[in-house]
């Protein structure tokens, strides 16, 4: 008989344990969610590149033979002319090498001016005649060979422009793989950016660009552009693609920039973080239940997106998605201050650009860029009647004591095994 009264005890606490942990999770216990606004901004998608500012002409003075430098010109940053003389390298050797075959050739011209005096005389003398000739011909021929070894030994101004930079000093030994001087107008001036093989078919001629340079933070900086190298590196798998900066732009030859170049934008699209997109939807709150959206996908960021579908600007989503509840579940929201922003947002760099934020640190094989991000914001709601939230506690704590009380009896069971 007690065993039977222990035994219909033990039912009744598992009917109201199992009774109150179903009421507990359907009617009483509440998803703790975050959300954020969506709200309207302009949006572009953008392919990312790294490059360097250079003129759009210019050109390397380098030395055709190694030799000693005997003279250097201090004309950095100064204005030259296709031709001047930037420096020379030692040519004592072909100087006196020059000197011998002057003088030799002078001797042979002697000889050919006797020559031609008797040519007429008899056949041995026309024929005196054609051999000093000949050899005087050579003789000139050496000469001017000699004066071209001497030539090249000068180090001229490939173009117009201006001196770049110059590097190495008088008395150091320079060869062919030495750059001595850049020599190029200082504008127009480019950036030389590489691009991933698989993103060049999205980039055109005439697309913006914006970019990013540390020596200028937080100051718009555009492009366009200009040309796409037609073949690419098949070791680097990239393409060299030309971006044309803007008279007035602040860079520097030189200088390594990252580059977003927009190659799809919308001026008003409905923005969300990207977090809070699963699958082809989002979640939104209604009247305290969990509501799922459809959804399309418009332009995509590594932060945010663009959706298509039936949200509107205001409306808050869950951020994150909270893919494992139910369409349906009672869910609170955290407060939150998160309001609608206007429609007009500014670019993470400056107030005055709707730019792509270019990221800090990113490999080619990034994702794309949102122009205009919408901050994450987290909304909530007003908190839990607190009448439920004390039944909802005691329920918890009971079901609890149920579980451990069932965790204890598997475990001494198994020990008297």
């Amino acid at each position: 008989m007690k065993i039977l009264r222990l035994l219909g005890i033990a039912i009744l606490l598992t009917v109201a344990g199992g009774g109150g942990y179903y009421a507990y999770t359907h009617y009483l216990h509440v998803e703790t969610v975050t959300t954020s606004i969506a709200r309207v901004a302009p949006v572009s998608e953008a392919i990312y590149g790294t490059g360097t500012v250079e003129p759009q002409r210019w050109a390397k003075v380098v030395p055709l033979q190694r030799r000693r430098l005997i003279e250097l010109c201090s004309c950095e940053g100064q204005n030259v002319k296709a031709g001047q003389v930037l420096g020379r390298q030692d040519d004592a050797e072909e100087r006196s090498e020059l000197q011998q075959l002057e003088v030799n050739s002078d001797q042979l011209q002697r000889d050919l001016n006797r020559a031609e005096q008797d040519r007429g005389k008899s056949d041995a003398a026309q024929r005196e005649y054609e051999q000093r000739w000949t050899q005087f011909q050579e003789s000139k021929s050496r000469i001017a060979a000699q004066k071209v070894r001497l030539d090249s030994l000068v180090l001229r101004a490939p173009l117009e422009g201006m001196v770049l930079r110059r590097d190495g000093e008088v008395g150091e030994i320079a060869g062919p793989t030495d750059v001595l001087f850049w020599v190029g107008p200082p504008t127009p001036m480019q950036v030389v950016a590489e691009v991933n093989e698989e993103e060049i078919n999205r980039i055109a001629v005439g697309q913006k660009a914006y970019l990013r340079s540390e020596a200028f933070p937080g100051l718009p900086l555009r492009a366009n552009v200009a040309q796409i190298t037609p073949k690419g590196d098949p070791t680097r798998k990239t393409f060299r693609v030309y971006l044309l900066l803007p008279q007035d732009t602040p860079l520097k030859i030189g200088m390594s920039v990252e580059a977003n170049i927009i190659f799809r934008e919308k001026t008003q699209a409905i923005v969300v973080p990207a977090e809070a997109v699963a699958g082809d939807a989002v979640q939104t709150v209604n009247n305290g239940k969990l509501e799922r959206l459809p959804i399309r996908l418009g332009v995509r960021g590594s932060r945010n997106v663009e959706i298509i579908g039936d949200v509107s600007r205001g409306m808050a989503v869950l951020s994150p998605a909270r893919p494992d509840l139910a369409d349906g579940t009672r869910v609170r929201v955290e407060r939150s201050t998160a309001r609608p922003e206007p429609e007009t947002v500014e670019a993470p760099d400056t107030a005055a650009e709707p730019a792509a934020p270019l990221p800090q640190t990113r490999d080619s094989a990034s994702p794309p860029v949102i122009a205009a991000s919408a901050p994450s914001a987290t909304a909530t709601v007003a908190p839990a009647d607190p009448d439920a939230a004390v039944i909802s506690s005691a329920i918890s704590a009971h079901v609890d004591s149920v579980v451990s009380d069932a965790r204890r009896n598997v475990a001494k069971l198994g020990a008297a095994r």
